[in-house]
């Protein structure tokens, strides 16, 4: 018999707060049977070894659409075709066709236009708040750079982007794997959505990047189809946004919460990468891996999972796994960050990291400088939190600025 963990009885303390209780989990083992707020049971990894292992185990499959119980939303398959929800050898062929965009020189090529975003933002944010000098950082900063950026990449209209960030939400708040039956209906809404851009950009390609991943091929003539182009325009839209926003919000928020090491940051501003890495180990915006199936029984940390069970790597645990980082509760921007699993290991190691940590960088060193007093505007234990245990970060966060 294996205990059930309720993390229902958890809520709203876990949402705020989840190390404690995953800390307590770790002392008790590396696997855990949980039950979720909706009643689904999931087998949920808290362990660093064990997390690092379960993620690059080929028998832990991402493609839902061959599990023997899934059952699609209607009109959501076509989001299903990216490379985050396939297996090899489907998803070493969409890597290999999708990975020319992201090269490090393709990346940083974007730095001007980061930057330029990140100091209209910026501007905005002072000039409201001039009179009570008052603003909120996820709504002023960390929600709208992300979201400019990757709507430039995917070459929608302002007016959109809105839609967008409806969609994106129903996405990372719900629990299972994205496409099910039984979803929130913005599925079969992105779905037509993204289809009708595909075909407008196939019209009339533009400079953004998705025109560009629109008439790829490689040198076998193979290029996307109609529905892995919408599986990546999705991809793009929920990974590649809603990742960045956590990592500045919580990013900000662990400064501001460490006064030394915020001095030591602005009085060092050569610290800044590791100490972007520190934001994405000490409260990383990925709480828990999107959701695998064991393809057959698999033994984990002296578990089995038996096949077809629903396993979920918790990312923000093994963070904090006091087996592999040293003094793991503590924030410390000068610390060896080598190991952390903010964006997965393996096969699956997120494409976007560089645009990722490109946008945290520029948005956290230019805040910094911009804004010399900042600082936080409200307890720590009164900040609302997102909800569910895939994205982690405030829903909101008020802070002075001048």
């Amino acid at each position: 018999m294996t205990d059930i963990v309720e993390l229902d009885t958890l809520v709203p303390d876990f949402n705020s707060d989840p190390h404690p209780h995953y800390a307590a989990l770790r002392a008790r083992g590396p696997v855990h049977r949980v039950r979720l707020s909706d009643g689904q049971e999931v087998w949920l990894i808290v362990g660093h070894d064990e997390a690092r292992a379960a993620l690059v185990d080929p028998r832990l499959r991402k493609d839902w659409s061959a599990h023997p119980q899934w059952q699609p939303a209607a009109g959501a398959g076509q989001l299903l075709a990216n490379m985050l929800q396939s297996d090899p050898p489907r998803h070493t062929r969409l890597r290999r066709l999708v990975s020319r965009a992201f090269t490090p020189g393709a990346v940083d090529a974007l730095r001007p236009a980061v930057q330029q975003i990140t100091d209209g933002l910026i501007d905005t944010m002072l000039a409201k708040a001039a009179q009570d000098g008052r603003a909120d950082l996820v709504e002023s900063l960390a929600y709208p750079l992300p979201m400019t950026v990757i709507c430039e990449l995917l070459g929608v209209p302002d007016l959109d982007r809105e839609r967008f960030r409806h969609w994106s939400n129903a996405f990372v708040t719900a629990n299972g794997p994205s496409g099910r039956d039984g979803g929130n209906g913005a599925e079969a809404e992105l779905a037509r959505y993204m289809a009708q851009l595909v075909e407008a950009k196939r019209r009339s390609p533009g400079p953004d990047l998705f025109s560009t991943l629109v008439r790829t091929t490689d040198e076998d003539g193979d290029r996307l189809s109609g529905e892995e182009l919408v599986g990546m325009a999705f991809l793009l839209l929920v990974a590649g946004h809603e990742t960045t926003v956590g990592l500045i919000a919580n990013g900000v928020l662990a400064l501001l919460r460490h006064p030394d090491q915020l001095a030591a940051l602005r009085a060092d501003f050569g610290l800044l990468d590791n100490a972007v890495e520190e934001m994405l180990r000490y409260d990383g915006p990925v709480e828990t891996s999107t959701w695998r199936y064991a393809g057959e029984p698999v033994e984990i940390g002296g578990t089995v999972l038996p096949a077809g069970d629903t396993v979920v790597v918790g990312l923000s645990s093994a963070a904090r796994d006091a087996a592999r980082f040293e003094t793991a509760d503590r924030f410390d921007i000068t610390r060896d960050t080598r190991g952390h699993l903010a964006f997965g290991h393996g096969i699956h190691y997120c494409l976007g990291a560089p645009l990722a940590r490109l946008e945290g960088r520029i948005a956290v060193r230019t805040l910094l400088e911009r804004c010399p007093d900042l600082a936080l505007d409200a307890d720590p234990g009164t900040l609302a939190w997102r909800p569910g245990i895939l994205m982690r970060g405030p829903v909101r966060l008020p802070v002075r600025v001048r």
